[in-house]
């Protein structure tokens, strides 16, 4: 059937409160042009990020009455554990509240100055816990990344040849080498178990440990049994296992492919390592059992882990996101392509070619988005990634929209709003303008950063 069919019935709604552009317009002013900084019940759809924003199922709901609040020793600690340890065979499993503080726990003991971290595509919070220890982050994506037209399947992989000389003529520096599936900054690209395969032999070949971002590992997955040659018979959750018994270690937001609306995870084989992390949890997250965790959000996430391999759910959401990008490019919106798991990105550069970089043309078109139709998007490029360590600006590698989808909360009608939206930004496009910012803090700035327009 053509029709996409949620795999699922809803039992609770939540009122989405109607604007006016009117209100739209005073709105993002007020907020100086920073789409983090509206109100949540001032937005009509938020695609800002899929991070925590999902719908827990009555499984998982279920699951939370389950939790125990132990301080040390919890049950629900144990079947958390067990949940990760089925799809991914790692002998230490360091809960966290989320997984940007198991970035900050792993880098506070790998990173350092004059170390360099490479990645297919570091994302903002991997990079800012790595440059805020004095280290380097490295992005060492594929060339066919590169190219958004391109149908290439996976364009979320590393480059072999210049990870080969990286370790080849600076891997005394290297600590580690790490991989971001799906490669959110690049564009939602999955990565092939052939490049992966790839990067641990030259991992093991260089004496480094190879860790895996895993945020959106289902989704990863989904996309090898169905592009890459030689995977279609095999199950979503045996191509799971495999994908981390290739790893060292990993890094997880269960707020993506957790299907939790909080938590997180470090897992490591090496006992040393995770000594030393056991130690800094304590200091910033809480106990080993806990780690800055209620015992019903370790409960909902073993019962997310369960979930979200179902391959059913996974060919619904991978789906929702294409029917966008096809209804997109018919309206000669340029997209990356092919169309990531969680998000649909926009190539602002490209749209709003009037625009330079250094005026910002993904905040213009995602402050346009807002205005028009109450969609709060966010931006990958220059904004996120402009500014150097050193304090320079330079234009990004790219200049994305990213519209990140909530599972299981929007229906085929915001969809089609959306696309709504879009067709009239596009036939305006010419007319938009660019931004400066105002304000700025030292790092992260998108989060907080101050604007106005040009």
């Amino acid at each position: 059937m053509k029709t996409i069919i949620e795999p699922f019935r809803m039992k609770v709604v939540e009122p989405i409160r109607l604007t006016t552009r009117a209100d739209r317009e005073r709105l993002v002013a007020d907020a100086h042009f920073n789409l983090f900084g509206l109100h949540s019940d001032d937005v009509l759809i938020d695609l800002l990020t899929d991070s925590g924003t999902g719908a827990m199922s009555a499984a998982q709901w279920s699951a939370v009455m389950r939790g125990d609040e132990s301080y040390a020793g919890s049950p629900s600690f144990y079947r958390f554990r067990d949940a990760v340890q089925d799809l991914m065979p790692f002998r230490h499993v360091i809960p966290t509240h989320q997984g940007r503080a198991a970035e900050a726990i792993l880098f506070s003991i790998l990173g350092g100055a004059g170390r360099v971290i490479p990645s297919n595509t570091h994302f903002d919070t991997t990079r800012g816990n790595i440059e805020a220890t004095g280290a380097e982050a490295l992005d060492l994506p594929c060339a066919e990344a590169a190219d958004f037209a391109s149908v290439f399947p996976f364009k979320g992989n590393m480059d072999i040849a210049a990870l080969d000389r990286l370790l080849g003529e600076r891997g005394a520096a290297v600590p580690c080498v790490m991989m971001t599936l799906t490669n959110n900054a690049g564009g939602g690209q999955p990565v092939s178990l052939g490049n992966l395969r790839a990067v641990r032999a030259l991992a093991t070949r260089h004496g480094k440990p190879l860790i895996i971002d895993g945020c959106r590992f289902a989704e990863n997955a989904w996309f090898v049994k169905q592009r890459e040659p030689g995977q279609q018979a095999r199950s979503v959750r045996d191509i799971v296992r495999e994908t981390f018994s290739l790893a060292d270690g990993m890094t997880m937001s269960a707020k993506k492919d957790g299907l939790a609306n909080i938590g997180g995870w470090l897992a490591l084989n090496d006992e040393e390592l995770a000594l030393a992390a056991r130690n800094r949890l304590i200091l910033t997250e809480g106990f080993p059992t806990y780690g800055g965790l209620a015992g019903r959000d370790l409960e909902a996430i073993a019962a997310g882990l369960a979930e979200v391999v179902d391959e059913e759910y996974l060919r619904y959401r991978v789906r929702c996101n294409e029917y966008i990008g096809e209804r997109l490019l018919a309206l000669d919106v340029p997209i990356v392509q092919p169309v990531g798991g969680h998000a649909v990105f926009i190539d602002a550069r490209t749209m709003l070619a009037h625009i330079p970089p250094l005026a910002y043309p993904g905040q213009a078109l995602a402050v346009a988005l807002y205005e028009v139709g109450g969609v709060r998007s966010c931006e990958i490029g220059t904004v996120m990634f402009g500014r150097q360590p050193d304090g320079r600006e330079l234009p990004a590698r790219f200049d994305l929209v990213r519209l990140a989808f909530p599972r299981r909360v929007y229906t085929q009608s915001h969809a089609d709003y959306l696309v709504e939206v879009f067709a009239e930004v596009a036939g305006a496009r010419t007319q938009l303008r660019g931004l400066r910012i105002v304000e700025e803090p030292r790092l992260m700035r998108h989060f907080t950063a101050r604007f106005a327009r040009l």
